[in-house]
């Protein structure tokens, strides 16, 4: 319906549509390339816009260095995920998950490699795909959203091995436990399954609005953004954002932060988490609150760390959600600048 409209526009009044569209727009999604010097970020309109990290953070600098290289119309609706494998960039939309090869969009070229649709129980159904996880070791491709099942991809054949049964409503996220190895996923339904790779089983089940400290009824049972790191897991949404200890489904930590969280991670001795408001936040394990990063976004949906060795130069956090631009952190105490669309 937007891709419709642009092409309705007349050529006079194609300045005033793109400042439109900017102004509404949202940035779901973020990856950075497998040489970390390149971030790509897909917004509502399906579009993926490529920018030069390495140009950005240059001493020579300039304006132009934050807009994108190439943007390229991905999907015909939202980009709600991405990831990168050491060669392609996998991006999900309505139903259906897409590659392209890196090598390819640098170029310039940008045409789809391949796309696959999960087997879904009628051809009538088109649910969003919210989340993509990279299994390397299996090397799988998980995929959850609104059908409320896991689907596992080999990404060697492209074809879909088996699908995970257990949430009752549609899933917002993914996380990975590698040792394991076990996915846990977290929904509408304000439950986070752990499931075994190894049997395609769930093996554990954690209720978080069950849990008074936890529970927030006014702001819904809905778990939007999860993390994992060992035994340890870090959850929020409509419940308070917790960190858990897995092993004995026991809350440790409960967060004091009244805005639903969207996004979470774990960063060396820290938890940083965004969501509604500006600010990106900064815990200690214990529950304190250590800075509160502000950014340009009125609300964030999520946060991308680059540690890829091969470019230390690029090591930065970025954060995007309800504007055109993604604010680019050098450190995690203050913002440097802000990419735009």
């Amino acid at each position: 319906m937007e891709r419709a409209a642009q092409q309705a526009v007349p050529l006079g009044q194609m300045e005033v549509f793109q400042a439109l569209q900017r102004l509404h727009m949202t940035i779901f999604s973020q990856s950075v390339s497998p040489c970390g010097k390149f971030l790509a970020a897909g917004n509502n309109y399906g579009q993926i816009a490529i920018f030069s990290l390495s140009a950005a953070l240059s001493s020579e600098a300039k304006e132009e260095s934050k807009k994108p290289m190439v943007t390229f119309q991905a999907h015909d609706g939202p980009v709600y995920s991405m990831v990168s494998t050491d060669r392609h960039l996998l991006s999900a939309g309505d139903g259906e998950v897409k590659a392209w090869l890196w090598a390819e969009i640098l170029k310039k070229g940008c045409k789809e490699l391949w796309r696959r649709q999960p087997p879904y129980r009628t051809s009538l159904e088109v649910p969003e795909i919210n989340a993509l996880l990279l299994v390397p070791k299996e090397n799988l491709l998980i995929l959850a959203g609104g059908d409320c099942q896991l689907h596992a991809m080999d990404l060697e054949t492209g074809t879909f091995m088996w699908a995970l049964r257990g949430h009752t409503d549609y899933i917002h996220c993914l996380a990975l436990r590698e040792r394991s190895p076990e996915v846990l996923s977290g929904g509408e339904d304000g439950a986070v399954r752990l499931w075994d790779l190894r049997t395609a089983k769930e093996v554990q089940t954690i209720e978080v609005y069950k849990h008074e400290e936890c529970s927030r009824p006014h702001n819904g049972r809905w778990i939007g953004c999860l993390a994992t790191d060992s035994d340890w897991m870090v959850c929020g949404g409509g419940p308070a954002l917790t960190l858990w200890h897995l092993r004995s489904s026991t809350p440790t930590t409960i967060f004091p932060m009244r805005a639903p969280q969207k996004h979470v991670t774990f960063y060396q001795d820290l938890i940083l988490s965004a969501g509604q408001g500006r600010c990106v936040n900064q815990w200690q394990l214990s529950g304190e609150l250590k800075a509160q990063v502000p950014g340009s976004s009125p609300g964030l949906l999520s946060l991308s760390l680059n540690q890829q060795p091969a470019a230390p130069e690029c090591k930065v956090l970025t954060a995007a959600g309800n504007s055109c631009r993604v604010d680019v952190f050098t450190n995690l105490g203050y913002r440097a600048f802000s990419l735009s669309f």
